[in-house]
C-alpha cells in the first residue's frame, strides 16, 4: 500500500467533501468511500481494498458494476448521435419502447422516458390528474417515491417532514399495518387494511381521487410486505370508483424481485408502471413511465402535456436496451429466485445465532433484517425515524460492516441485503459472515 496512492485517496476525499454536497446527510463527519473502480459485486477504493456490494448501490445495480456490454453500447450510440431534441426519435428509443411493450403485461404498451425515478412519479402524477380530471392522490404512509417536491409529497418517509411547509397539495396518505408488528393475524391484517383504504376513501371522495400509488414492493421503509391478497383488493376498489393505480417499481422492478415487476407477484395489472433504477442499472440517470393504452389514446387527438429536454435520450435508451438483454442473456432472473432461496434458508440459521435478528422480509434479492432488542417484546434496535442519540448501536452495526468490507444500506432497525442479481451463493456466504460478525454488537444490547 503506497502513500502516494493514500495520499491520491485522501485528496479525492477531501475534494469531494469540500466542494460537493452529499445527500441526507450531515456535511461535516462524512466518511465516504473512494470508488476507483468496481467489477460485478465488488468495488474497489484507491487502496486496492475490495468492497462487497450487499445493496447495489442503491438496490439499482442489479446487473453487476463494470458490464462492459452496457459501456460498448454507450459508445456505440454516442458515435452516432449523442442527442436529439425529444420530437426526434433514434433507433434505440423505438427499439427500446418496443422491448418494454413487450416485458410490460396487459395493455401497458406506451413508454414515456424520463431521467430517474422521481421524474417518473411527477409525470404519473401529472398524468392521472389530467386523465381522470381528478386532484388527489392516495399513497401510503411508509412509502418513499422520490425527493422532488411532488414525489416526496407522495412519499410516506419521514425525509419530507423537513420540507412539510414546501409540500405539494393533495397528497393524502393511509396507514398499512404490516405483519410482524400487528397482533391479529394476516387475514384480520387484510380485512382491516382494506377497510381503512376505503373508509378514507369515502371521506376524501371517490370522485376526487385520480389515482393511487404504490410500491410493486416495499424498499427502504423496511421491505413491508402486503397482507396476502391485498393489492389484488386494491385494484377491484380502484376499478369501482374509476381511480388509477400506479405502481411504483423503481426500486422492485426489473429483476429485483424474481419477476420483471413486482406487483407481478400479487397478479395484478396496473394502469401505470414508474421505472428506473433497474432499466440502465445506475450505468446512466434513466426513467420511464410505462402507460396503458387506454390511458394514451386520450392523447391521439389531444396534446400530451409532459415534456422533458432529456426524454428518450438516444444514449441512455441504448443503455437500457442492453440491459435488458443481458438480464435476459445472463438468466438473471432466474438466478435472482435461486439465490432468493438460498438467502432464506441462511438467514434462518443466522436468526437462531443471533437474537437481535427480530424479523427477515425478502422478495427475491430484496430483503431487510429487522433487529430488536428484545425478541418477545419486538422493541425495534432504533425506533422510526430515529434521533441521532437512538442510532448508536446501529452506527455501530454498521461502521463494522463497513470495516469488515461490505457496502450496504442500513437505516434504523433495519439491514438491508439486496446485492446484484448476478451473486452467488459464495458471495452470499461472504456477505453473512460479514453480517453476522457484525450483529454481534447488537446482540450484546439484547434483553
Amino acid at each position: 500500500m503506497s502513500t502516494q496512492t493514500l495520499t491520491e485517496a485522501a485528496e479525492i476525499i477531501q475534494d469531494a467533501q469540500q466542494y460537493t454536497l452529499f445527500s441526507w446527510s450531515k456535511q461535516k463527519g462524512t466518511n465516504p468511500i473512494a470508488v476507483k473502480y468496481a467489477e460485478g459485486v465488488y468495488l474497489y477504493d484507491y487502496d486496492g481494498k475490495k468492497i462487497l456490494d450487499f445493496s447495489s448501490g442503491l438496490m439499482n445495480v442489479n446487473i453487476g458494476h463494470g458490464n462492459q456490454r452496457v459501456t460498448q453500447a454507450v459508445v456505440n450510440q454516442m458515435q452516432e448521435v449523442a442527442y436529439v431534441s425529444p420530437s426526434c426519435v433514434t433507433k434505440a428509443r423505438a427499439d427500446l419502447g418496443k422491448r418494454l411493450s413487450e416485458i410490460c403485461p396487459g395493455d401497458l404498451n406506451k413508454s414515456f422516458f424520463t431521467l430517474c425515478g422521481a421524474t417518473s412519479i411527477e409525470n404519473g402524477i401529472k398524468l392521472a390528474r389530467l386523465y381522470t380530471g381528478r386532484h388527489k392522490i392516495l399513497t401510503r404512509y411508509q412509502s418513499y417515491h422520490g425527493a422532488t417536491m411532488g414525489a416526496i409529497s407522495a412519499g410516506g418517509d419521514p425525509r419530507r417532514i423537513p420540507v412539510d411547509a414546501q409540500q405539494a397539495p393533495n397528497f393524502v396518505h393511509f396507514d398499512l399495518p404490516y405483519l410482524y408488528r400487528w397482533e391479529y393475524g394476516e387475514e384480520n391484517l387484510l380485512k382491516e387494511s382494506i377497510a381503512q383504504l376505503e373508509r378514507v376513501i369515502a371521506y376524501e371522495g371517490p370522485g376526487n381521487i385520480a389515482a393511487i400509488i404504490l410500491e410493486g414492493e416495499s424498499g427502504t421503509s423496511g421491505c413491508l410486505q402486503y397482507p396476502k391478497g391485498y393489492l389484488k383488493a386494491v385494484r377491484e376498489i380502484t376499478n369501482k370508483h374509476g381511480i388509477l393505480m400506479i405502481m411504483d417499481e423503481v426500486m422492485s422492478g426489473l429483476g429485483r424481485t424474481g419477476k420483471w415487476f413486482g406487483f407481478q407477484n400479487h397478479g395484478i395489472i396496473p394502469d401505470m408502471i414508474a421505472m428506473a433504477k433497474g432499466l440502465t442499472c445506475g450505468y446512466l440517470p434513466f426513467g420511464c413511465l410505462q402507460v396503458s393504452d387506454k390511458i394514451a389514446a386520450k392523447y391521439d387527438d389531444a396534446v400530451l402535456p409532459l415534456g422533458l429536454t432529456y426524454s428518450a435520450h438516444p444514449v441512455a435508451c441504448a443503455a437500457a436496451l442492453e440491459t435488458l438483454k443481458i438480464y435476459e442473456d445472463e438468466g438473471l432472473i432466474e438466478n435472482t429466485l435461486a439465490m432468493e432461496k438460498y438467502l432464506n434458508a441462511q438467514i434462518e440459521i443466522l436468526k437462531q445465532k443471533h437474537p437481535s435478528i427480530g424479523d427477515w422480509r425478502n422478495t427475491g434479492l430484496l430483503g431487510c433484517l429487522e433487529l430488536v432488542k428484545n425478541k418477545t417484546t419486538k422493541e425495534p434496535m432504533a425506533p422510526y425515524n430515529a434521533k441521532p442519540d437512538e442510532c448508536v448501536v446501529m452506527n455501530k452495526v454498521a461502521a463494522k460492516i463497513k470495516e469488515l468490507g461490505m457496502y450496504t444500506f442500513v437505516k434504523w432497525s433495519f439491514v438491508f441485503i439486496a446485492p446484484p442479481l448476478c451473486i452467488t451463493k459464495e458471495q452470499i456466504d461472504e456477505g453473512l459472515k460479514i453480517i453476522s460478525e457484525a450483529l454481534l454488537i447488537a446482540d450484546a444490547m439484547t434483553e
